[in-house]
């Protein structure tokens, strides 16, 4: 099975023991958050106030969702439908798809009161150390610094051929093989989005630590764990008239949500969580 087809055949599973909400709205950065990191991620809400974040600048996906009706005539849809275009190849479907594991994924945790650490940090996880090869797959800014000046040596893969060679300190690459020496690695969630997760699993086999983060890496960790992902850090709504709000005026909606990880370590586990939602 794919990681997009375990992740369907778990919430089906959910949707088999009780009913999921609806859709009520799809919700897209307003134009003035294009630039921003803000206008990065779009996001589907259900019916019970749950909220599934996903990346939205995959190809031409959002000016494709600019252009379609608004909120593509999904209110009132299944989620579960719209969760199975995960599956499929196209990058609209895909992302529509994604946004819609994770709303439900967050309707899941809320019904049988599954609550992620909220205090740990997950990007602190990495502990980079001198004697440490630090694999980054994405290019994060605020991050590099701190491992640079930690004396660990940083190889970052990107897919943007504009950001590729030495920089001071570390060096970025566009072939995942440089990853191999790796023994620490941090990913951006949006792997789960573009069907490169494999790859680069493949590509940081060396890791003894790999973590998934970012706003969408809302999904239930259970595929990812059995693919020895060490952690995963998302995001999740907690303000939802204020993120509707600052959505739809391209203010910053940081301060409607909160950063949460989850390590496989201490992770109770899909089955244990569906039991309680049986009972």
């Amino acid at each position: 099975m794919t990681i997009a087809t375990e992740f369907i055949a778990l919430l089906e599973r959910c949707a088999s023991v009780a009913p999921l909400p609806r859709v009520r709205a799809l919700h897209l950065p307003a134009v003035a958050a294009q630039a921003t990191k803000d206008g990065e991620f779009c996001a589907l809400e259900l019916d019970d106030g749950s909220f599934g974040l996903t990346y939205l600048l995959l190809d031409d996906t959002f000016q494709r969702l600019l252009a379609a009706a608004p909120g593509l005539g999904l209110a009132g849809a299944d989620p579960l439908v719209l969760a199975r275009r995960y599956a499929e190849s196209g990058p609209l479907a895909r992302t529509l798809g994604f946004a819609a594991v994770n709303a439900i994924s967050r309707c899941f945790f809320a019904r049988v009161g599954y609550e992620p650490d909220w205090t740990t940090d997950s990007v602190a996880q990495l502990d980079p150390l001198p004697a440490d090869h630090i694999g980054m797959i994405g290019l994060f800014p605020p991050l590099v610094a701190r491992i640079v000046a930690s004396g660990a040596r940083l190889t970052v893969a990107e897919l943007r051929a504009d950001l590729a060679g030495e920089r001071e300190g570390y060096r970025v690459t566009l072939d995942p093989a440089d990853l191999a020496g790796c023994n620490k690695v941090i990913s951006t969630s949006t792997l789960l989005l573009n069907d490169t997760l494999e790859p680069m699993l493949a590509a940081c086999r060396s890791a003894g630590f790999f973590s998934l983060i970012g706003p969408g890496a809302g999904c239930l960790p259970d595929p990812l764990f059995a693919r020895g992902i060490s952690l995963i850090g998302g995001t999740w709504i907690t303000d939802a008239a204020g993120f509707r709000d600052a959505m739809a005026t391209g203010a910053n909606w940081g301060r409607c949500a909160r950063k949460y990880c989850i390590r496989a370590s201490g992770y109770v586990g899909f089955e244990a969580l569906l039991a309680r939602l049986r009972t």
